[in-house]
């Protein structure tokens, strides 16, 4: 039986990943959004939950994981942060085996992976597609969210892979430091010219 090719879609905080992820969607390709997964994962009555609470007290409560209390609980700790990972990405590899089995008869399937090449990921995708802007654009993005600060963005900025070496690595890059709808229309092109290759 002939597998559904497999894209890998990533990019740095603030690139646009999310509405690259929709746009692909669009073109009748379906999409597994890892951080949706997690979400799921921690919210209240949520499989993870009760473990999470286990391994960083206090963390959860009524409403699933506290986020925000779990990020301060790992926030610098490299230690703290591998074991939340130890315990989340198994999670998280499930739901997308799953997925991967309920979409047996697509003809190409989107993994939405935000750290793609920092976890290796990039070993059970066909295709890697980068989202990439440039850095004062991702710069503004990500300031503008609420709660974020300087301090925070360095933080996520330090753990993830640079934006130019995600590039050097990537099979394709979607600009989306463009106008939105040139965004759309390099994705739309992508996919046409990935169905084309699997006729």
């Amino acid at each position: 039986m002939k597998k559904p090719l497999i894209i890998g879609l990533t990019g740095s905080i603030g690139m646009g990943k999310s509405p690259v992820a929709a746009m692909f969607a669009d073109e009748n390709v379906p999409v597994f959004d890892a951080d949706a997964a997690v979400h799921d994962l921690q919210k209240a009555g949520g499989a993870l939950v009760p473990v999470i609470e286990v391994a960083f007290p206090g963390t959860t409560g009524a409403d699933g994981v506290d986020r925000k209390a779990l990020g301060a609980a790992v926030f610098g700790d490299r230690d703290r942060l591998a074991l939340l990972e130890s315990i989340i990405h198994p999670a998280v590899a499930e739901r997308r085996k799953l997925f991967l089995a309920s979409h047996q008869d697509a003809d190409m399937i989107l993994f939405d992976i935000p750290l793609l090449f920092e976890k290796g990921g990039q070993a059970g995708v066909d295709v890697v597609v980068v989202v990439s802007a440039p850095a004062a654009v991702q710069r503004e993005r990500v300031l503008a969210r609420p709660n974020m600060t300087t301090e925070k963005f360095k933080h996520i900025l330090a753990l993830q892979m640079n934006d130019a070496e995600k590039r050097a690595r990537a099979d394709h890059i979607i600009d989306t430091g463009q106008d939105i709808a040139e965004t759309r229309a390099d994705v739309q092109a992508l996919v046409k010219k990935l169905r084309a290759g699997l006729a």
